[in-house]
Parts: C-alpha cells; sequence; structure tokens
C-alpha cells in the first residue's frame, strides 16, 4: 500500500508507543525505520522507571501503551524508590535485559492490528498548503498519508563525540537522518542543538565485586504493568554500587582540556539532571567521591552498564580514570562512552496536541522535543499517536490535562516554557501530587483511554473488576472494627493515622480476610489521602473557569504595553491557547494574567459588534 492514515517516523521509545497507539485507535498505520532489527533498542541505560519517569510509564500503560509491559517481561532487577517517603512520590524503577525488551516491542508491534513497518530512510515531507500529505524515501517512493508522527530521537544531524574525534550518527553505529534535517530546517520550525551522553561498557568477568555494596532487589518484587504479575519476570540479579574518589577526579580534571564538553567542540546543552562525570567533578568540586551504579545489561551478556559514570573524554583517559575506581582496577572496557549533540525543535511551536503550528497533521515526539529519558519520549509517543489517529478519522483531539496527568504536566511545561535544556520529568513539577500517583494511574486515566480508542475491551474488563474489588474493599475497611488499646476503633480510622499500612491489618484483626496487596495498599492511599485528594479537586474546580478562558489566535502580545518585554516575547512565542497555558509561560505573572483576561474580553466585545454588521 502507498496510502496510510498515520505514518510513523522512528522506531525508538517514541515511534514504538506512537505507532500501537495510532493502530490500536483503528487507524491504518506505517512505522518507518532505518532498520527494524534496532526497534525497541535501549540506546543508554536498560532501565525503565525512576522517580517521576516510573509515573509516566505507569500512565502510558493505564492508556494502553506497551512500556509497562515490556518492562515487566524484561525486568531482572526490580526496586521501589522513595519507599522512607510518602506515597505519592514511591516510584518503581526495573533494569531490563537489553535483548528481552527489544523482543518484546518487536513482538507487539508484529502482532499489532491496522500496522505495518518498513525498512527505510525518510528523505522528505510531502507538504502541500502548509499540510502534510506524505513522505519520501532514500529509494523516492513516495507514500500518501494524513498525519506523520516525526520521533527522530537524536538522529537529526547526530554527531558522536568520543575526545577529539567526531562522526555523524543518530547513535553508535547508526547513520544519522541528515537529509531529513536539512528539509526541516527549511520549514523554519524553531530548531536548535542539545546533546546527552553515554557511559562505556565493561565486561562484569574483569569486575572485583567483594568490596562493592550489594544491592538487592526488592521483596516483595513490584511489577510494572496494572495487568502484570511477578510471575511475568525472568530471572533476577543483583546489582551493585561503587564510588569515584580523589585520584579519580584528579585524573579526570587533568583531561578536560581534552573534553568537547569543555574545548567549544560541543555547543549543545546537555541535562541538568544527568550530568556527565567531568560536569559532576567541575561543578561539585566539594565533592570528593560520587556513586556509581552497577548495573547488568542482561542475563545473557557480561556487559554492565557503569550508571553515573557518562563521559566523552578521549578513550584512554577513560581507562585511566575507570581503573582507579574500587573494584575497577583490573576492567575491561567494551564500549567507550561518548556524547552526542543533535537537532531539536523547540516545543513551543506545538500545540498541546503535540501538532506543529506551521504544518497541519505533523505531530512530533520524544527527543526532538527537548526531553530526555525513555519514558518522557514514550509518554509523548502515545499522545500522537492517539491524536494523530483522531485527526485521521476526524474526531476531536485530546489534551492531557496536568491536573489529570504526569503527561499533562510535562506536555503543558514543554509548550510553554520551551526547552533551554532537555527536560527530565520530576514528582516535584506536579502541584497536584497526592492525586497524581502511581497506584491510581489506571483510575485516571484507563476509561479515558477506552473512550479514545488506545485501550482494548480486555484491558478495560480487567481495570472494571479491579475497580470493583477497591469499591468493596474499601467499605468493609469502612465497616471493620476491631480493638485497641481498650477501644474499638474502625480499620478507616487507624488506616488515617501517619505510618500506618495495609497489611498491619492481617495481625490487628485477622478475622478480616487481605485482598491483593495492591488493591489493599490502592485502598489504604485513598482513604489516608481523601480529605487532602478532595481539597485538591475542590481547587482544581474553582479555578477551571478562569484558566479554560481561550486566547483569540489573533491577540498581538507585542502591541500589549502593559505587559512585561519578556511576557510579550514568551507569549509570542509560546502562543497559549488558553490562561491557564499562559500562566505557565516565563515572565507571566498573576498581573499579567489580569491584563490578558482584559484583552479577552476586548476581542470577544469586537467580535459581537461584528456580528452586528455596526
Amino acid at each position: 500500500m502507498n496510502k496510510y492514515d498515520v505514518i510513523v517516523i522512528g522506531g525508538g521509545h517514541a515511534g514504538t508507543e506512537a505507532c500501537l497507539a495510532s493502530a490500536r485507535c483503528g487507524s491504518k498505520t506505517l512505522l518507518v525505520t532505518q532498520s527494524f532489527e534496532t526497534v525497541g533498542q535501549m540506546s543508554c541505560n536498560p532501565s525503565i522507571g525512576g522517580i517521576g519517569k516510573g509515573h509516566l510509564a505507569k500512565e502510558v500503560d493505564a492508556l494502553g501503551g506497551v512500556m509497562a509491559k515490556a518492562a515487566d517481561a524484561a525486568g531482572i532487577h526490580f526496586r521501589i524508590l522513595n519507599k522512607k517517603k510518602g506515597p505519592a512520590v514511591w516510584a518503581t524503577r526495573s533494569q531490563a535485559d537489553r535483548s528481552l525488551y527489544k523482543s518484546f516491542i518487536q513482538k507487539e508491534i508484529k502482532e499489532q492490528a491496522n500496522l505495518d513497518y518498513v525498512n527505510g530512510e525518510v528523505v522528505d515531507l510531502v507538504i502541500k498548503k502548509d499540510t502534510i500529505r506524505g513522505v519520501q524515501l532514500k529509494n523516492n517512493e513516495i507514500i500518501h498519508c494524513n498525519s506523520i508522527i516525526l520521533t527522530a530521537g537524536t538522529f537529526l544531524s547526530g554527531v558522536i563525540h568520543v575526545g577529539n574525534k567526531s562522526y555523524s550518527a543518530g547513535r553508535l553505529g547508526e547513520e544519522a537522518s541528515n537529509k531529513l534535517a536539512d528539509r526541516m530546517q527549511e520549514l523554519d520550525l524553531m530548531m536548535g542543538r542539545l546533546k546527552t551522553g553515554t557511559p562505556p561498557r565493561l565486561d562484569g568477568r574483569t569486575i572485583n565485586f567483594d568490596n562493592m555494596i550489594k544491592q538487592s532487589g526488592d521483596e516483595p518484587r513490584p511489577v510494572f504493568s496494572f495487568m502484570g504479575k511477578s510471575s511475568d519476570h525472568p530471572d533476577q540479579v543483583n546489582c551493585f554500587i561503587t564510588r569515584t574518589n580523589e585520584k579519580t577526579h584528579q585524573l579526570i580534571r587533568d583531561s578536560l582540556k581534552k573534553s568537547p564538553l569543555f574545548n567549544g567542540v560541543i555547543t549543545g546543552k546537555g541535562p541538568r539532571y544527568c550530568p556527565s562525570i567531568e560536569d559532576k567533578v567541575t561543578r561539585f568540586s566539594e565533592k570528593n567521591s560520587h556513586q556509581i551504579f552497577l548495573e547488568p545489561e542482561g542475563l545473557n551478556t557480561n556487559l554492565i552498564y557503569p550508571n553515573g559514570i557518562s563521559t566523552s573524554l578521549p578513550e584512554e583517559d577513560q581507562e585511566n580514570f575507570i581503573r582507579s575506581i574500587n573494584g575497577l582496577e583490573k576492567v575491561k572496557i567494551e564500549k567507550f562512552g561518548y556524547a552526542i549533540e543533535y537537532d531539536f525543535f523547540d516545543p513551543r511551536g506545538l500545540t498541546s496536541y503535540l501538532e506543529n503550528k506551521k504544518v497541519q497533521g505533523l505531530f512530533m515526539a520524544g527527543q526532538i522535543n527537548g526531553t530526555t529519558g525513555y519514558e518522557e519520549a514514550a509518554s509523548q509517543g502515545i499522545v500522537a499517536g492517539i491524536n494523530a489517529a483522531l485527526k485521521s478519522q476526524n474526531k476531536q483531539k485530546w489534551i492531557p490535562l496536568r491536573e489529570e496527568s504526569y503527561i499533562g504536566v510535562m506536555i503543558d511545561d514543554l509548550i510553554t516554557q520551551g526547552a533551554p535544556e532537555p527536560y527530565r520529568m520530576f514528582t516535584s513539577r506536579a502541584e497536584h501530587r497526592l492525586f497524581l500517583r502511581e497506584d491510581n494511574a489506571d483510575q485516571r486515566l484507563t476509561r479515558l483511554g477506552w473512550e479514545l480508542g488506545s485501550v482494548t475491551q480486555e484491558r478495560y474488563d480487567f481495570f472494571q473488576k479491579k475497580l470493583d474489588k477497591i469499591e468493596t474493599e474499601t467499605e468493609k475497611l469502612k465497616n471493620l472494627k476491631f480493638l485497641q488499646e481498650g477501644k474499638q476503633i474502625y480499620a478507616s480510622d487507624y488506616l488515617k493515622r501517619p505510618n500506618t499500612s495495609y497489611a498491619e491489618l492481617a495481625s490487628l484483626c485477622p478475622e478480616h480476610k487481605l485482598v491483593d496487596i495492591a488493591i489493599g495498599q490502592n485502598c489504604a492511599v485513598n482513604i489516608k489521602y481523601e480529605g487532602y485528594i478532595a481539597r485538591q479537586k475542590l481547587e482544581i474546580s474553582r479555578n477551571k473557569k478562569d484558566e479554560e478562558l481561550s486566547l483569540p489566535e489573533k491577540i498581538n502580545y507585542e502591541k500589549i504595553s502593559a505587559l512585561s518585554i519578556e511576557a510579550r516575547e514568551n507569549l509570542s512565542l509560546a502562543r497559549p491557547q488558553n490562561l491557564r497555558q499562559a500562566s505557565r509561560v516565563p515572565g507571566v505573572t498573576p498581573a499579567a494574567i489580569s491584563i490578558l483576561k482584559v484583552q479577552i474580553k476586548a476581542i470577544k466585545n469586537n467580535k459581537e459588534i461584528a456580528r452586528d454588521g455596526s
């Protein structure tokens, strides 16, 4: 076929979620990738989740996505992070077998109805009257479509740097998409340069783990997907922790003049929250050591990922400083670390649907929008996939709201604030953290996903049964009494106390048969925070009327002299759709929002006069 509803360019984490979501929503979809063998590849750390990122992965799962299912099928080490803090910031993390993860993703794509894939390189977009009409492949074949989702990752004009060596690549061993990058430059879509990096890979057989701290996975073992179970997991392994030392830091300082990050070769901005070891040693000079997590890359490989020492120093310098670290004195480096610079698009050029404002039908997702991380990419991918499918079916597109999901927080941040540095999700970015928890992501999003078409009937039925169990157990807990310190107490009142848990009820009232621990914990958390959550919902409801006031497209911010210069410039770039988005734009104060309300009223009055013919 040479005609599709939706074409997805790129088979990374954004591209795979995008093409699967589009196809699940009923649109005839094509995935175009340079090589299907690399689809689903974990190009950096083979892990899913972590603080903030685990929330995103769970939300993708709640919308019918594949990431969490793949993490369960490939996960060889599972932990819940932040357990000493409240449930709102608990975060699931899984170390994955790189090969198993990729195989799972590829199998899902091959078996998905409405979805085809082709090996090829897109070199041009077919655009007529600022509207997408198709793509042109390197072999000159034209494939027509209604919408395109561009998920090119680090491939647009990608350049890899190791010391003084630089060469064109999308990632190690794969060609960059330079022709497509040139074409995108011609479209004048507000592009810039960012950079990211990766550490070397080590041969585990040459590592002395005896003097390191062993880090075992959690028991009971967590699962990622709401439909998952621990029996889905392969064999489990341990991770290990070691640290850099003053000798390591001195070797790195002595090599800085050869680092492309410090000698001016790299101009793109790197991720502040995942810095290279060169950055760490320089920016945190008061610290005499930094933690390194040694994480296996799979069950059938000896490769170890040393999380915490991303670097682009020359190969001989990498070897020197790594061998100064405890346990790595005789290590063999299988692959050296590198930095990669690539083109990205200022996300202020996108709507809330992740559709480009200048080119109708062009959706963008993943690292090309200025984000960093698999989970951020997958989250954008599923949103773009759903919306591209809805557009192709002439249906109303979907805006993920920041009060209902971390996905909404991220997209709102991106389109209003841009990406002056690679964007990474943290729980601190969300105003309504008590409500936006990992454990209730399906309760927030699965019914919505089913209505949009991205959630299958099987998943929706599973979700409905879970809701019934939660409702039944919550009612039981509100009526269940037991004796404590000579007084009768309701289980629900007990669970509202600090530092209490559902599991404790087994000994306090043994006659109560505990349900599945995940169901019980969900009930307990809902009971514990129901007062706070009710207040948050009331606050959201009160603010909604004003926040949803639309900003007319024709509004000329440059002429509103009452606004600050910063507010005028940033509003002109972001072109927010409503006052809620405008309030996130840098430089827009509460006073500026009041000024914008007056502008909205004035423009509306003018429209009414025009309709009257006067």
